[in-house]
Order: structure tokens, then C-alpha cells, then sequence
């Protein structure tokens, strides 16, 4: 999940922090001078860590960490299946649950079991041990609570109300087919409707004026009407698809931060989202992958994902920081379906969603 969550305004600053600290520009000679080799981590747009944190995986492995970024998860996934003869790097990290069949498929990974699986949350893991559970969350509609205020306008609660005549125009969702948010929107959509409903509800929604664009950065950063990013590049759309921890996001980066986050989330509308990372199979260096995946789901690490990646960590016992849940939404019943339909009927329902939407 992960999770494509930062405001425009945050994201530069907070990408930049985070590559630094991973190597992501660094070069042979720098890993020869940090006293250790080189691996490399290859993910989607939104990966993000602590400088402290990552430094004190380096010194305690003697690896260096270099991070690649390939756009969005279903980008990053289709790029890692057309490389995987010859890896971009050893870890590929951010295949959630709605594409992992696919990497299986692809044998992409070798199996590894990380040195503290046993506490990741056992609802999360993989038989075989074939990919390592890193992070969950919920994909969600998210609104701008100015907007619905100004208008006098109670915001959508689940999907049914996004139907409705009175949010016409109001919504924005990212691809199915190209982005992780938006085909999790879509198996959320059959979890509720089943195989038949499904595409009646999408011809529903497309009527009612859905927008749809590539991927959640375009969504949330410049579409969406109550984001920092939103708000700057002019967005008029007061509903997006996003995650139930983006609001935190809204009050964390902001300056001066409010005491309430500016957007909601409408929990009605949420799919469970599990992130994965793997060991990439013709990987150069396995061995510091292993440690790798050993350090994706230590306390450490899980400890600092809320507020670097904003989605919640695996690892059983990991304390969430106050803000995280402050501000955050929980979703008491978020769709989800059973990894194997998911693998069944994913490019199924993706070419029919295609048709119908686009």
C-alpha cells in the first residue's frame, strides 16, 4: 500500500530526504567507500524512509542502499516482469495484493523467509514464504471537507452515494488498468456488487460525471480540490480515490498545521490493500537482499512507516505515532476478496473496466 499519499508541496522535500539517505544517486565508488556493497531496491514513486533509520541499516549490514523508482505500482510491477531475466536490482518492494498473482506467475521471486516473519501479522503472509508482507491499508474515497461545508452538502459515506445526482461531477479516480489506487477502487467496487453488479455500478458512475486520469499523483496532487498539492495546481474535483491515511498527510506537511485534518475519508468506500516486497529472482546480490527484506519488516522500520509512507505496518506490536492516528480514518469493514479470485478475474475485470470506462 502503500502509498502514493504525500501533498505536491511535501513531496520533494520528503522524496528528497529519503533518496539521499538510500543512495538512490550514489555510485560504485560510493558503496566501496561506505565499506560494504551495494543493493539495490527497486519500487514505486511513494517510497520513503528515515534518514536515521536507513543509515543505521547500512552500518549494521555494511550494504548501501540504492533505491530505483518506477513510477506507479502496476508500472513498476510490468516493468520488473519485462526485465526479470535481468533485474534492475535485488528487492523489488510496493507489489500489493491486487498484483502479486502476477508476480508469482511471472516467478519473479525466489522465496525467503525474513528473519522476523514470525511476527508479521499471520493474515498478511504468503504461502511458501514467496513474498515478504511490508506494509497495509486501505484504498478509500477521500473529499474535501470545505467543499461539501460551503455547499451545504452532506459527503458520500459508500458507494451507493457516489451514484447518487447530488455528487455528479464530483469524483475523480485514477486507471485501473495503470495505477495500484484505482484497480483496488475497482475490486472494492465487486467485493461490494459481485461479478454481475460490478459493471452496472461503473455505467452508473461514469453517467454520474466520473473523471478518470492516470495514476494518484495526477488524482490527489493536481485533480483533487482539498489537497496542498490540489489546492495549488487548481484541482476542482472534491472527491478522489486515495488511501484512509491521507488525511494525516494534510495536517503533518502542513505549515501552520491545522487542528483537524482539511479532507475525509468516507469509509464505506475502502479495499484492503497488503504491500509486498520480494527477492528478485537473477538478483546480483542476494545476500544483501535477504537483509534487506530482514530490515523492511523490523520494528525499526515498520516503526517508521507511518509517517514516511503514511500506511500502517505489518509487524505485530509496532506502535503507531499519535498523529497517524489522530488524524487517519479507520475503515471497520473494508471490502477485500480472496487472493485467488483477485488472480482469477483481475485482467478480466480490468479489460472490461477499460471498455466500459474509457
Amino acid at each position: 500500500m502503500h502509498i502514493r499519499r504525500k501533498p505536491a508541496a511535501a513531496t520533494a522535500a520528503v522524496l528528497a530526504l529519503a533518496l539521499s539517505a538510500c543512495g538512490s544517486g550514489g555510485s560504485g565508488d560510493d558503496a566501496q567507500e561506505s565499506g560494504g556493497k551495494t543493493v539495490t531496491l527497486v519500487s514505486h514513486d511513494s517510497w520513503a524512509a528515515s534518514e536515521e533509520v536507513i543509515a543505521a541499516f547500512e552500518k549494521e549490514s555494511g550494504f548501501k542502499v540504492k533505491v530505483l523508482e518506477d513510477g506507479d505500482a502496476g508500472q513498476a510491477l510490468n516493468k520488473a516482469v519485462l526485465t526479470k531475466d535481468h533485474p534492475q536490482g535485488d528487492v523489488l518492494f510496493g507489489v500489493d495484493n491486487t498484483l502479486l498473482s502476477r508476480a508469482l506467475d511471472n516467478e519473479l521471486f525466489d522465496p525467503y523467509e525474513a528473519e522476523d516473519a514470525a511476527k508479521v501479522g499471520e493474515e498478511f503472509r504468503v504461502e511458501g514464504d514467496a513474498a515478504t508482507p511490508v506494509t497495509t491499508g486501505d484504498v478509500c474515497v477521500n473529499y474535501d471537507k470545505a467543499y461539501f461545508e460551503e455547499k451545504g452538502l452532506e459527503p458520500p459515506r459508500t458507494f451507493d452515494d457516489l451514484i447518487d445526482p447530488r455528487y455528479k461531477n464530483l469524483l475523480v479516480t485514477e486507471n485501473a488498468g495503470t495505477s495500484s489506487p484505482g484497480l483496488g477502487f475497482l475490486l472494492g467496487t465487486a467485493a461490494e456488487y459481485g461479478d454481475k453488479g460490478w459493471q452496472d455500478y461503473w455505467k452508473k458512475l461514469k453517467a454520474n460525471g466520473l473523471k478518470v486520469v492516470s495514476g494518484w499523483e495526477q488524482a490527489y496532487n493536481e485533480e483533487f480540490s482539498g489537497s496542498a498539492g490540489g489546492k495549488q495546481a487548481g484541482g476542482e474535483r472534491p472527491l478522489v480515490v486515495s488511501y484512509a491515511s491521507s488525511p494525516p498527510v494534510e495536517v503533518i506537511y502542513a505549515d501552520p498545521q491545522p487542528e483537524e485534518a482539511p479532507t475525509g475519508v468516507a469509509t464505506g468506500t475502502c479495499f484492503r490493500q497488503v504491500e509486498y516486497a520480494g527477492l528478485l529472482r537473477n538478483a546480483k546480490n542476494p545476500e544483501g537482499g535477504k537483509a534487506l527484506l530482514d530490515f523492511l519488516v523490523s520494528e525499526r522500520f515498520q516503526e517508521d512507516l507511518p509517517l514516511n509512507m503514511f500506511v500502517n505496518p505489518v509487524r505485530e506490536g509496532a506502535e503507531l505515532p499519535e498523529a497517524f492516528t489522530e488524524h487517519g480514518a479507520v475503515a471497520e469493514d473494508p471490502r477485500t476478496l480472496a487472493p485467488e479470485k483477485i488472480a482469477a478475474h483481475r485482467d478480466e475485470w480490468v479489460d472490461s473496466w477499460t471498455s466500459l470506462v474509457l
